[in-house]
């Protein structure tokens, strides 16, 4: 029988196996980051697949910024929502703050 092709997933391990030496000289803190994008790679291996792209960086690539963008939304959203509470935490202060310095006498 004939071989068959190797898959995204085999790909994707090359991919990180010729930039192992590059893991290895970030400082330590960025190395897990740098496995994370690797995960987020992992993540969409399924969709990059299909694209069988001839370059299966470029897919590896759009993947992370598929997961980086839903972060970033995932932050906008709780940042949005940290506002709205901060927002409602300083009305309420100004309307007890008023009311304190009207002393109740109309």
């Amino acid at each position: 029988m004939g071989g068959t092709n190797p898959t995204y997933r085999d790909a994707l391990r090359a991919i990180e196996e010729r930039w192992a030496e590059f893991r290895r000289a970030l400082r330590r803190r960025d190395q897990p980051r740098f496995d994370r994008l690797i995960e987020y790679a992992r993540e969409h291996a399924e969709a990059s697949g299909l694209l069988n792209h001839q370059n299966p960086l470029l897919p590896a690539l759009l993947s992370i910024d598929l997961e980086q963008e839903a972060r970033l939304d995932d932050h906008e959203e709780r940042l949005a929502e940290l506002e709205q509470r901060l927002s409602e935490s300083v009305v309420e202060q100004q309307q007890s703050s008023a009311e304190g310095t009207t002393g109740g006498v109309e």
